[in-house]
């Protein structure tokens, strides 16, 4: 395409030309034989003169470093205790420190380029770093302080306290977040570590008695060099980072404190489903929860059940999402997945569907959980569809450094060999549709549902108490039981 400067309304004129068309639409989509080979850098390991493990992924593509700091802790361990602490904790860490207040940490942040950042999942806490390499000295001096000396400032704490509340009144206002909220304490019992809300946000109640020796305990408790192990993926050597990394958490000690212990005791399977709903008046859509427990992350057959999953309610085609989405259009997307963990995972089944059809809904995902360890098994096709899916996409899965790094932080936390990811494909390839069959029905368990529907009850009580799935009960926000 060609411009042509003019004057007045002809000052810029197109002159365009047409192509020859080389594609010839007759033979329909081209059929690719060849695929992209999976390139994930080999791991090396070494240690900080305190004895802290440093596992490395060198990936010279751009100078900069990531390094995460992996606490085996995360908000499980705020079961006993005040329910949101993990993650309160790590929000303060990004504040101020004992040297520098946050308005400090933010601008020396900003000057060195680097990003921080402190979060805890299920069963773990991270601080990572991302710098450049011209500034990784001074940087890992910032982030080390942060690590190492948080300050839990009054005022800090009373500022992010109320961003927190506002969160939690934000995710009790949103069906999804809601329901994530209430379904564990109803899965694993409310006094396993488990039973905390999906979010990891905690509870009002608990969040407004938070104070800074409470989260003192806990870093003291869980983010201590002795429960830490150190990722670092990027343009680096492990002779170049392990001094670096020497110079400012080589002289970390753990308290003289035994470290807390983390049990994670195994859950019994529901006798019997239960159904538990949630009003949101005039509701334009429901959202249905539905979950059970399946095995640790950890399992020997885990790409059998991702395989397996996968299959049923885990991707676009599965089964799941072509009945509620592309068959029925009741949903705009229906899935089932499983969220990593140690212990049980929760195994989920999720659909935000149109008001109207929230029972019908309901009964359709029953009748394909029945079906698929019943008369209607994941068939070959179904398999050998899931898994080259998943196979062609593993090229494209560990494009960048941060991709990598969160490969790595799996390999480490659930104890995988090395080339965990350079055999994946081969692994993939070797689940067939026997190991898929037995995968699936170790995790679907009809008769064991926890059904958690959020909508206007108005219009869908009735309805889905007429489907009898099990015992129905009415909870408030908090997972209360409503008497009537």
């Amino acid at each position: 395409m060609h411009f042509l400067a003019g004057t007045g309304d002809n000052r810029y004129k197109a002159n365009y030309s047409v192509g020859k068309n080389q594609v010839d639409r007759t033979i329909g989509v081209p059929n690719i034989t060849q695929f992209p080979s999976l390139r994930f850098p080999q791991l090396q390991r070494g240690k900080l003169k305190n004895g802290i493990e440093v596992v490395l992924a060198e990936r010279h593509t751009i100078p900069v470093t990531q390094i995460e700091l992996l606490f085996d802790a995360g908000y499980a361990t705020d079961q006993g205790h005040k329910l949101g602490t993990a993650n309160f904790t790590a929000a303060l860490m990004n504040e101020s420190t004992g040297n520098l207040d946050s308005v400090d940490v933010a601008q020396r942040r900003q000057r060195l380029g680097a990003m921080t950042s402190v979060s805890c999942a299920l069963d773990s806490c991270d601080a990572s770093l991302n710098a450049l390499n011209d500034q990784l000295a001074p940087s890992l001096q910032l982030f080390a302080d942060i690590v190492r000396n948080p300050a839990f400032k009054a005022e800090d704490i009373a500022r992010i306290r109320s961003q927190w509340l506002a969160y939690i009144a934000q995710e009790k206002a949103q069906p999804k977040s809601l329901a994530l909220r209430i379904l564990p304490p109803l899965l694993y019992g409310p006094q396993h570590p488990y039973g905390v809300p999906l979010t990891g946000t905690g509870t009002e109640a608990a969040i407004k008695e938070l104070n800074a020796s409470d989260l003192r305990a806990f870093q003291n408790n869980w983010l201590r060099p002795d429960n830490l192990r150190i990722l670092v993926a990027g343009d680096t050597t492990l002779a170049q980072i392990i001094p670096q990394l020497d110079a400012v958490f080589g002289d970390w000690q753990p308290p003289k404190s035994k470290r807390p212990a983390k049990p994670l005791p195994q859950v019994a399977a529901q006798p019997k489903p239960r159904v538990f709903l949630l009003n949101r008046d005039d509701a334009p859509q429901s959202l249905i929860l539905a979950g059970l427990l399946a095995p640790s992350t950890k399992t020997p057959n885990n790409l059998a059940i991702d395989v397996a999953n996968s299959a049923f309610g885990g991707s676009f085609t599965s089964r799941l999402n072509m009945n509620l989405r592309e068959d029925k259009r009741w949903a705009y997307g229906a899935e089932s997945f499983m969220q990593d963990a140690l212990g049980q995972r929760p195994f989920l089944f999720f659909a935000p569907v149109q008001t109207d059809k929230t029972a019908e809904s309901a009964s359709e995902i029953l009748k394909e959980a029945k079906a698929v360890i019943g008369d209607k098994p994941l068939t070959n096709e179904e398999i050998a569809k899931t898994k080259n899916q998943l196979i062609r996409a593993l090229p494209g899965s560990f494009e960048t450094t941060s991709a990598v790094l969160g490969a790595m932080e799996d390999i480490v936390q659930y104890g995988r060999p090395d080339d965990d990811v350079q055999t994946l494909k081969t692994r993939l390839e070797a689940v067939d549709q026997p190991a898929a069959e037995a995968a699936i029905k170790e995790i679907v368990a009809p008769q064991a549902m926890t059904w958690v529907i959020v909508g206007d009850l108005k219009q869908i009580q009735a309805p889905v108490r007429a489907l009898k799935l099990g015992e129905v009960q009415v909870l408030d926000s908090d997972g209360q039981p409503i008497k009537h």
